[in-house]
């Protein structure tokens, strides 16, 4: 089955709403409108009552009540729907206004209160009342019952025009209820054409949210939001894929020129050696690259999931230092490490980040230059500094340091670095949820990282 559409289900509901508007101000409307005949016909009783009790109360008996014949017909025959009848004590009708009039005789013990009774298609209203003469011990029993047919009349067509009023109102009201709804919903229709007309192509079209309603700018916000991450994520997907195939594309190219050059001429052995040698340097480096891709890949998927056990932080930056003392002893560079700090972490991992850390800075440290790793803590977080002397990096390229494949000058390529180790400790660092950020001035670059802290007594506890 078909579901409705929102202008659709927002007419019926405007139609829903008015009609039961409109049935509950017909139904309150014919109520008050029966309790105010029923109201009138009331007083109009309770006064020939009242006037009919002044006019017996001056007879002595009963069988004197031919006396004020003239008068009670007066009093009461000049009312055309009004019926009367006067019952003496022992059941007798000593008067009836008209003559031919017929009250039912249960009505007769109905003392104060209306009744009502249905006379073929005439509905009859009507009062009983006890009438004390002058002579002791004398009384008359009065009733008196008017016609109302006239307001049944006058409520059936009150009805009858309420229903006929409610199926008119009920088909305006959805016919204005659609309209209203599709008027209402025009933004909508505009933004979902936009979000028809967004593709890989067209990623940098936005919707405008001055002109919307409020209620649609959250929205419509939180689109315009994800299409810029969309257009972020594809413009990096898109420059990944352009420096994967160049940075594949070199060594590929070398490796077939040095392998066509080889096979040029006959060679001796040791040159076919020398030639596989050099050959192999290359495709570990490829093989290098392509792990280094993957591992990203995995990070951008949330794949990494570090083993989170207690670690000395200061310990194994010590480990690391130990381990390049020697290179940076060779090029004339002091390593230097102070603080310490517990976190939860994997070792491996947070050994390779560093060491992506340590490395950068020993290839851009001058010689004589000291390379300094503190650690710290501050707001619940241990902090890690590696700072190292050297050129500064320009402010518009600190943001993009940790992109892949990026370089602060594309044209160095020393080392067969291809790139990725700053991205790399990227994601290593936030799959320990942690944060890291580079700062360069003053001919000092500084790279800090910082970890939720882990007591020591817990790491201690742990080892």
């Amino acid at each position: 089955m078909a579901r409705l559409s929102l202008t659709a289900r927002l007419g019926l509901l405007f139609m829903l709403a008015l009609t039961g508007v409109l049935l509950a101000a017909g139904l309150a409307v014919s109520h008050l409108s029966r309790e105010h005949f029923l109201d009138l016909d009331r007083h109009a009783l309770h006064d020939k009552l009242q006037a009919s009790r002044r006019l017996l109360g001056s007879l002595e008996r009963a069988d004197r009540l031919e006396t004020l014949g003239s008068q009670l017909h007066t009093l009461l025959g000049a009312h055309q729907d009004l019926r009367a009848q006067i019952i003496a004590g022992d059941g007798r009708v000593l008067f009836a206004e008209p003559s031919e009039a017929a009250i039912p005789a249960r009505f007769r013990t109905r003392i104060g209160g209306l009744w009502e009774w249905w006379e073929g298609e005439r509905l009859l209203r009507g009062m009983t009342a006890e009438v004390a003469l002058a002579g002791p011990g004398q009384s008359l029993t009065l009733l008196l019952a008017l016609d109302v047919t006239h307001h049944e009349d006058f409520f059936a067509a009150l009805q009858r025009w309420l229903w006929i009023a409610l199926g008119v109102c009920a088909l305006l009201s959805a016919g204005l209820g659609w309209l209203v709804a599709r008027s209402g919903l025009r933004p909508l229709r505009e933004v979902t054409q936009v979000a028809a007309g967004v593709s890989a192509r067209s990623l940098k079209e936005r919707i405008p949210e001055q002109t919307l309603p409020v209620e649609l700018r959250p929205l419509v916000s939180s689109f315009n939001g994800m299409l810029e991450r969309l257009d972020e994520s594809f413009v990096r997907l898109s420059n990944f894929s352009a420096d994967i195939a160049h940075e594949l594309r070199t060594p590929l190219t070398q490796l077939m020129t040095h392998t066509e050059v080889v096979l040029g001429r006959a060679r001796s052995l040791e040159e076919y050696r020398e030639a596989l040698y050099g050959n192999l340097d290359d495709l570990k480096r490829m093989a290098r690259m392509i792990d280094d891709m993957l591992f990203l890949a995995k990070a951008d998927n949330g794949l990494i999931a570090p083993e989170r056990r207690p670690l000395a932080l200061h310990e194994l930056v010590e480990q690391l230092l130990d381990y390049y003392r020697l290179l940076a002893e060779e090029a004339g560079v002091e390593l230097a490490q102070g603080g310490e700090g517990w976190i939860a972490g994997e070792p491996g991992m947070l050994r390779r980040a560093l060491s992506n850390l340590l490395g950068n800075a020993l290839r851009y440290t001058p010689t004589g230059g000291c390379i300094r790793v503190r650690i710290g803590q501050r707001g619940g977080q241990v902090l890690l500094e590696v700072e190292n002397p050297g050129p500064t990096i320009p402010a518009e390229h600190l943001g993009r340091l940790f992109d892949r494949f990026y370089r602060v000058d594309p044209a160095r390529r020393e080392g067969g670095h291809a790139g990725l180790g700053l991205a790399i400790t990227r994601s290593i660092v936030e799959a320990h949820r942690g944060s890291i950020r580079c700062t360069s001035a003053g001919g000092l670059t500084r790279f800090e990282l910082g970890f939720p802290a882990l007591s020591a007594a817990d790491g201690s506890g742990s080892r």
